[in-house]
């Protein structure tokens, strides 16, 4: 009996401890926000502290401002960690066939790589992927799910062992 209570008391407690969101504690580290937890330079690091991704009007590869300051932040983060390589993965949503968003996925991808490139990172240390309308991040078919999947993410090359995002 005794272990039937010591059971059910465990198993509330794995419960209550997975459905506490971890908390993030931040400390200045003049170039900006760290994140305790994510190792500095790590896919984790660029996601929390920089921005991992830009994203695209409809049938447009044209960065907007707001994406220009998120490569602004990337390329900033890139040159504080030189030894970093990164995948730039251009997507699209699920309208148009296939051809044309593997090309738009690509024109987005090869936009985003050109901004960092431009702010001074080596293109030797970007490489650049579309996957069209095949790895979408916002499931449904409505205004809200493909403004989420036209975009262009940044990941950490070595962090990131699967075949979309």
């Amino acid at each position: 009996m005794k272990f039937k209570a010591l059971g059910a008391f465990a198993g509330l407690a794995l419960l209550a401890a997975c459905s506490t969101p971890p908390t993030a504690t931040t400390s200045n580290s003049g170039a900006g926000m760290q994140t305790a937890g994510a190792a500095p330079g790590s896919e984790q690091d660029l996601v929390a502290n920089v921005g991992d991704r830009v994203f695209f009007d409809f049938n447009k590869s044209t960065l907007s401002s707001d994406a220009d300051a998120t490569l602004g932040r990337q390329a900033a983060w890139l040159a504080k960690y030189p030894s970093v390589n990164v995948l730039v993965a251009g997507n699209a949503d699920e309208r148009g066939t296939e051809t044309y968003n593997l090309a738009l996925g690509n024109k987005r991808a090869d936009a985003a790589r050109d901004y960092l490139v431009a702010q001074g990172v080596a293109a030797s240390r970007i490489q650049t992927i579309s996957y069209g309308k095949n790895c979408p991040v916002a499931a449904g078919n409505d205004s809200a799910s493909y403004q989420q999947n036209r975009n262009a993410i940044t990941s950490v090359q070595g962090d990131n062992p699967q075949n979309c995002h």
